[in-house]
């Protein structure tokens, strides 16, 4: 059964980057576009566990800080060759800008 938990406000992830939580013993990379969206992932990347969280934020894309791997935050999509997908979250911000995050 789905469970929803609320992380905080949008306001500790600075626009263009990520961060990582604890959600349940699972580290989640969350990340926030200059758009203002939210997105939530898999901390490591597939490739070398790279952490993403700290990767290169564009648009809906983060490239992992290790070796350049592309990742669509929408879908998880790995984009180009021998790339994995990521695990993605549904992830909503409330009313009052709290992040919250569907596992």
């Amino acid at each position: 059964m789905p469970k929803s938990v609320l992380l905080g406000t949008v306001d500790q992830i600075p626009p263009g980057e990520g961060r990582n939580f604890i959600v349940e013993h699972e580290q989640i990379a969350v990340f926030r576009t200059h758009a203002g969206e939210v997105y939530a992932t898999q901390a490591a990347c597939p490739h070398r566990n790279g952490p993403l969280a700290d990767g290169l934020l564009g648009g809906t894309k983060i490239v992992c800080p290790l070796h350049d791997r592309t990742f669509d935050l929408r879908t998880g999509e790995g984009i180009g060759p021998d790339c994995a997908n990521l695990k993605i979250y549904p992830v909503a911000l409330t009313e009052n800008s709290q992040i919250l995050i569907t596992l």
